[in-house]
């Protein structure tokens, strides 16, 4: 069982019965928290069921993600997690091409940053009115109000999220609007903690969750 630490955490008994897609989404928002995640294989065959690779950029990611999630129960089922016996491919080659690290290529951002600043703009007038009107004006309660959530979102990967805080009673979904939702919890202390913890974690990488107290 002496694995060495490396970059890619094997994880199995993993529900079976979960869409492969599904599965690797919701590994995404959970994993994530720890660090960059650069792929994750899950397998639909008979011999891999059940059963996922997560590679992190940085070894202290995968070493932390394994503490943190071993036994976390994962779709009603605890999950078993180790180091992977060998180097991903991927991890390979990048140590193979670590030297040449500085061609750091990124033509399309000067365009982005500007549909970015756009966006932001756009996001302040709408969503951020509503979400900086929630933030100043509604008072600490038990129910969270989650914005900026992105098209995935799905009430299992939101409860896997939210029920690692004491408190956590349930995620509430709203019918055809899947970037909004709400979280509550038995107490305001407990949401506040919740909030504090996961405010602006990345669910996706290109939506920071917003999370703001509910009106009451």
């Amino acid at each position: 069982m002496d694995i060495r630490p490396n970059h890619t955490i094997y994880i199995n008994n993993l529900n079976e019965k979960i869409n492969k897609e599904e599965l690797k989404k919701s590994l995404y928002a959970i994993f994530s928290q720890f660090g960059q995640i650069l792929d994750i294989v899950a397998y639909k065959t008979l011999k891999m069921r059940g059963q996922a690779f997560i590679i992190f950029k940085e070894i202290s990611s995968a070493t932390n993600a394994m503490r943190t999630m071993q036994g976390f129960p994962f779709y009603d089922k605890p999950m078993h997690i180790n180091y992977s016996k060998t180097d991903s491919d991927m991890i390979a080659k990048l140590k193979g091409t670590f030297q040449e690290r500085p061609k750091r290529v990124r033509q399309p951002k000067p365009v982005q940053t500007e549909d970015k600043k756009a966006k932001k703009l756009k996001n302040a007038g709408e969503v951020g009115a509503t979400n900086n009107s929630a933030t100043a004006e509604q008072p600490p309660n038990q129910i969270l109000f989650l914005t900026n959530l992105p098209e995935e979102t799905n009430e299992m990967m939101l409860s896997m999220l939210f029920n690692q805080f004491p408190g956590f009673k349930e995620v509430r979904l709203v019918p055809n609007r899947h970037d909004i939702a709400f979280v509550e919890f038995a107490t305001e202390l407990q949401s506040g903690a919740a909030r504090e913890a996961l405010q602006g974690f990345k669910i996706t990488p290109t939506h920071a969750m917003k999370i703001s107290f509910a009106k009451k």
